[in-house]
C-alpha cells in the first residue's frame, strides 16, 4: 500500500513544496490493426487518447511509443530524424501496429496548476458546506488514489497521495506538519509562503515518509 507523494501549497494556493515517492507507472502496450479503434487527440503537446478506452487503455493515457520507438511529445524519434505519430498512425502501411499508452509524469506547471486548482475547491468546499466551520477537503478518493489534507491554523495545507487501499493519514500530515516547523519555519533563511529548499527538511520528510509506507500505518 503505497505512498505516492506530498504537495504543501501556501496560503496563496501555491505549490512552495512537492515529493514524489513511490509514483506508480501506469503503461499498457497494445498491438493493432487498421484502422486504429481509438480516438486521439493533441494536447499540451503530446498525443492522448480522447474517446474508445478500452483493455486497460483509458481517456487521458498518453502515447508513450510506437513500434518500440520512444515518443517525444507528439514525434518519434529515428535513425532517420523525427516523424509526427498521427501521421504514422493514419498510413495503413505501418498495421499491424504496437502502440504503448501510459500516464505521462507531470510537468512542473501543471503540478503548480494542480495545487492552485485544489486550493480553490478547498476553499468552495468550506464556503458551501452546509456544515458551521467545515474543515473543508480532507479527503477525497478515487478508484486509483486516495487523497489527505490537513490545513494548519496559518492556511498551509499539507497533502498526501496514496494507495486508495490506505487508512487515515491524520498522524502522517501531523507528523510533516511538525517537520515543517522544526526545518522550515526555524530556518533563518526561510521566508513563510516560499518554495521550501532545505536538505534537512528534504532527508527528514523523505525518512518519514519511507518509515510509513515500510509499516503501513502512521508514524507515531
Amino acid at each position: 500500500m503505497a505512498i505516492f507523494g506530498v504537495y504543501i501549497i501556501n496560503r496563496a494556493g501555491g505549490l512552495i513544496y512537492q515529493y514524489d515517492h513511490n509514483m506508480p507507472r501506469v503503461e499498457v502496450e497494445k498491438t493493432y490493426g487498421y484502422p486504429l479503434d481509438l480516438t486521439l487527440k493533441t494536447y499540451d503537446g503530446k498525443i492522448v487518447v480522447s474517446f474508445g478506452q478500452k483493455d486497460g487503455v483509458r481517456v487521458g493515457h498518453t502515447i508513450l511509443s510506437v513500434n518500440g520507438q520512444a515518443a517525444d511529445g507528439r514525434s518519434l524519434k529515428t535513425d532517420a530524424g523525427t516523424r509526427d505519430i498521427l501521421d504514422v498512425i493514419d498510413d495503413s502501411e505501418n498495421y499491424p501496429i504496437a502502440i504503448k499508452f501510459g500516464r505521462a509524469k507531470l510537468s512542473s506547471n501543471e503540478k503548480i496548476m494542480l495545487a492552485g486548482m485544489f486550493h480553490s475547491l478547498y476553499a468552495i468546499s468550506c464556503q458551501l458546506s452546509p456544515v458551521q466551520r467545515s474543515s473543508g477537503v480532507e479527503h477525497l478518493e478515487t478508484d486509483t488514489f486516495k487523497l489527505h489534507c490537513l490545513q494548519t491554523q496559518t492556511g498551509i495545507k499539507f497533502i498526501i497521495f496514496t494507495d486508495p487501499n490506505r487508512s487515515s493519514e491524520e498522524l502522517l500530515l501531523k507528523k510533516l506538519y511538525e517537520i515543517y516547523s522544526d526545518f522550515a519555519l526555524k530556518n533563518p533563511f526561510y521566508s513563510l509562503d516560499m518554495p521550501i529548499r532545505c536538505d534537512l527538511f528534504d532527508a527528514n520528510l523523505q525518512q518519514t515518509v519511507e518509515q510509513a509506507e515500510k509499516y503501513a500505518l502512521n508514524p507515531v
